[in-house]
């Protein structure tokens, strides 16, 4: 009892605390004029959009395209149940109320070691990650997700739907879909079940007139430039920080985000997303060929999904902070799991949540200046990434190899993804 009490009393005080700053640090005003604008998304651009919704202007993703999937109108809808001026506290309270089931779930009625770690391991990458880690669309997504990675073992069906939902309404889960169609015993129901989902998805918004634009967030992101965070800008940063002629940092007024100017852009921009489609298709082989080798589905499955997951953030144009929150299911999932094979990635995640948290939302501006030592934080926290990707892409590797050697892989091939196996 003691520790149910102390773990969700650190619970309320991670979320209060990051929710405090989101709302504006005393004297400087409430919502929108907290340090850093953490919920700027949500007031100044998600809020918009549902307000015009709702006074008959256009709905985004169904009467004009949009840069999410159709799905993240519901979240943002619900968030507008109490009035505009308290949009900002209602969504936070909305993303504590879905971790809150997620952490139960996760915890279960009598939580075992492996449960406690994950849920503290949870805390501590949310503290360490600060005010983003509740203040996004993908804040919603998170807690869904997780829920769908614990309900897969014995509701493959409903998982699968849980995930094709959370999919809609941010591509990135995506990856855990890939993860256990590659991995997973019961990839039929789970693929079954996220094509029923997208079909009612989309047969909604094509009743609504939306067909057009049912796929609009891919095509809204095909043109779009290199945000300074994400890996591939990290060089041009270097040369806007060295004042090399010709580099610059600008702010993009369609897609509502800094992007970096310079020498070949146009050649990076265009070779990013068929080289995004080759690396996914690459882990994707790679995690075939364990399972081939005999690799069983719980030591391939974290491995693998934090590997997809990586991919999606390291061999991208954008490179947004809340993309971190990506991180969580699959660790989540490897610490169940994996126990202590997975402690380094848990280790080096709450690390790359630290260093996310110094680039944004307090010194943002000194990184939008180019300032050689934020410029050095985000290229610190861009290697973290790709060296985890490289640990993630390996473990995959050795899962099938490992399988191949042990005289043990026949038995270990029969496991489950169940919630009660780890202890």
């Amino acid at each position: 009892m003691g520790r149910g009490i102390g773990i969700w009393g650190a619970f309320a005080v991670v979320h209060a605390s990051l929710a405090w700053i989101c709302l504006g640090l005393p004297g400087t005003g409430i919502g929108e004029l907290a340090v850093g604008l953490p919920l700027g998304d949500v007031t100044l651009v998600y809020r918009p959009w549902i307000e015009r919704a709702l006074s008959g202007g256009p709905v985004v993703g169904v009467t004009t395209g949009w840069v999410y999937p159709v799905a993240a109108i519901l979240p943002m809808l619900a968030a507008m149940g109490f009035g505009p001026d308290a949009y900002g506290p209602v969504w936070l309270a909305l993303v504590t109320l879905f971790n809150s089931a997620a952490f139960a779930l996760l915890l279960g009625s009598r939580p075992t070691r492996r449960r406690q770690a994950a849920a503290w391991w949870w805390l501590a990458f949310t503290a360490l990650l600060g005010p983003i880690a509740l203040a996004r669309i993908d804040s919603i997504t998170v807690p869904i997700a997780i829920v769908a990675v614990l309900l897969v073992g014995r509701h493959p069906f409903v998982a699968g739907v849980v995930l094709a939902v959370a999919t809609w309404m941010k591509v990135w889960p995506a990856a855990l879909v890939g993860a256990l169609l590659v991995s997973a015993r019961s990839r039929l129901s789970i693929l079954l079940a996220g094509v029923a989902t997208s079909a009612v998805i989309a047969s909604v918004v094509v009743l609504l007139g939306g067909w057009r634009h049912l796929f609009a967030f891919v095509t809204e992101q095909t043109g779009r430039g290199l945000q300074i965070e994400a890996p591939v800008s990290t060089a041009y940063l270097w040369m806007v920080s060295a004042r090399v002629p010709g580099t610059a940092i600008y702010y993009d007024q369609s897609i509502l985000t800094f992007q970096v100017a310079g020498p070949g852009i146009e050649a990076a921009i265009a070779v990013m997303t068929p080289l995004l489609v080759v690396a996914v298709a690459g882990t994707v082989c790679v995690g075939l060929l364990a399972v081939q080798r005999g690799a069983s589905e719980l030591r391939l499955f974290p491995s693998l999904a934090l590997a997809l997951v990586l991919v999606l953030i390291v061999v991208n144009k954008v490179g947004s902070p809340q993309f971190q929150t990506w991180l969580i299911a699959p660790v989540i999932a490897g610490i169940l799991w994996r126990g202590r094979a997975f402690a380094w990635p848990a280790g080096i995640a709450l690390a790359l949540a630290a260093l996310t948290q110094l680039l944004y939302p307090y010194l943002y501006g000194w990184l939008l200046s180019a300032a050689p030592g934020m410029v050095a934080v985000l290229t610190l926290r861009n290697i973290g990434l790709c060296v985890l990707l490289g640990w993630a892409l390996f473990d995959v590797w050795r899962a099938g190899r490992s399988a191949r050697q042990s005289s043990s892989s026949a038995a270990s091939s029969r496991s489950t993804l169940a919630v009660s196996s780890p202890e």
